[in-house]
């Protein structure tokens, strides 16, 4: 084995020697892929395709000791050094150009513990992973709307989802977590033991270590929900939108709406003719069961004329996985991203008029619900800061030919920059594609003290391939 270049946190090049490289690997008991390697081109994928780059290295990692190791190789030889967990974040900071990059997707270990209602996750694993085992107890934490992402990234940003306006964020519901700190020790952080890493970790991303496993709280979920998709006719989206403004401001914890405007996807419901048109959708989960359930979402579904109604009870896990053919991998994906305490008429407006002119015909704007137990929380309870938000707004630009990238980022950028003045100035963290700015916003007031933590934990920025927030 020859010696190999790997690019250094300095930005220049470092080199391992083919005794230095062999050794390294003997002393893992996962994989190790180099350029040429077969799987190493799948193990650097990730789900957003403009992501193209090229590890000079990849660990495919076994457990908490392989990390241990490329923790210490990157320190020890000043390595650049990324963290994949199921490869699903929108900024693709998981690969780097030449560097090394710790692989953590072969870690999906999901061990619920049904009488203390709690389980150990491990860092690779989907949100699918982690269903599947609590729901076979009935049992469920909040996390994210797409089964395919990792409970990684999604937790470390914070985490929100259907059941997060009921029972709080993903973090809200983190008990402890198992962390790769740029010391190379492995440490329990909690709120009985460093609790200032625990504080940090539960939305302040990937700056401060790399977490191997997760323990969450569960609750009572499911295993069927009532939940569904109402689809309007664009030609009502302003009615429509106003609607659902009036509604969810009366909403209790237990309903959680979202509204989406796209094009009408090939769905067997909605007529031929529909197909490929703009059209509003209202997308509503219930946890007060369905008879009480039917009740509380009676003044949605009456509500106009909708082209389809496909509200009833599903399971929890299908209802999950609902949205997943229209994020699957391989395609082209830019986000631009806001926090909003109200929807004023303006911003409606402003809302559809882009959507009347999306992009591409995968393309969307999804108005997300927060609210409720997500803002019972201070705002300094955890690194995650947005204790203020009640809708978060995600532009999502999605397309499949390279040379469209320019104006399909341009469209996303010009909608952003019209929504911004209605907006707080927050951004959700895992909803950021670029810019140091959004990063800053992303924490706000905490955002000071997070650079206090990263200099604690990381004060060379070993962990730097991320939404980073540099050591103070």
């Amino acid at each position: 084995m020859p010696s190999l270049s790997i690019a250094s946190r300095a930005g220049g090049t470092a080199t391992l020697s083919a005794e230095a490289l062999a050794s390294f690997r003997q002393g893992l008991r996962g994989e190790l892929l180099l350029q040429g390697d077969p799987g190493y081109d799948q193990a650097r994928a990730v789900w957003n395709a403009m992501i193209d780059r090229r590890p000079a290295v990849i660990v495919r990692c076994a457990g908490a000791a392989d990390v241990m190791r490329c923790v210490a190789l990157a320190r020890e030889e000043g390595l650049l050094l990324s963290v994949r967990g199921a490869g699903h974040n929108i900024a693709g900071k998981a690969v780097s150009d030449g560097g090394l990059m710790v692989d953590l997707s072969r870690l999906r270990g999901v061990s619920v513990d049904p009488r203390r209602r709690t389980a150990r996750v491990g860092a690779g694993a989907t949100l699918a992973d982690l269903d599947h085992e609590t729901q076979a107890f009935g049992l469920a934490t909040p996390v994210g709307i797409n089964s395919t992402t990792g409970i990684a990234g999604l937790t470390l940003g914070g985490g929100f989802g259907w059941l997060s306006r009921k029972h709080g964020l993903t973090v809200d519901n983190l008990l402890s977590a198992t962390v790769v700190t740029a010391a190379g020790e492995l440490v329990t952080a909690s709120a009985k033991q460093n609790a200032d890493l625990f504080w940090g970790v539960r939305g302040g991303g990937g700056n401060l270590g790399i977490v191997t496993e997760f323990e969450f709280r569960l609750h009572k979920v499911g295993p069927e929900v009532l939940s569904g998709l109402i689809v309007h006719p664009f030609a009502d989206a302003d009615r429509v939108l106003r609607h659902y403004r009036a509604f969810v401001a009366g909403a209790p914890e237990d309903v959680t709406c979202y509204v989406v405007l796209r094009k009408a996807p090939p769905l067997p419901f909605l007529p031929p003719a529909v197909h490929g048109t703009e059209v509003v959708i209202i997308a509503v989960l219930t946890t007060a069961g369905l008879r009480k359930g039917k009740q509380l979402l009676k003044p949605l579904r009456e509500f106009g004329k909708p082209i389809a109604d496909v509200v009833g009870p599903h399971p929890f896990t299908g209802w999950q996985r609902a949205f997943d053919p229209l994020l699957t991998p391989g395609a082209r994906n830019y986000w631009r991203s806001h926090n909003f305490r109200e929807l004023s008429d303006a911003a409606l407006d402003t809302i559809r008029a882009y959507a009347s002119r999306l992009p591409s015909g995968q393309s969307e704007i999804l108005v997300a619900q927060l609210g409720g137990a997500i803002n019972a929380q201070a705002p300094d309870a955890t690194a995650y800061p947005h204790r203020d938000a009640n809708f978060v707004m995600n532009v999502h630009t999605r397309w499949e030919d390279k040379s469209r990238d320019q104006a399909r980022v341009a469209w996303a950028r010009e909608f952003s920059d019209r929504t911004a003045p209605f907006a707080t100035g927050g951004v959700y963290v895992n909803f950021v594609s670029e810019g140091e700015e959004r990063v800053r916003a992303a924490y706000g007031g905490n955002y000071a003290r997070l650079a206090e933590l990263k200099r604690a934990y990381d004060p060379t920025n070993l962990f730097s391939l991320n939404q980073n927030v540099p050591p103070a």
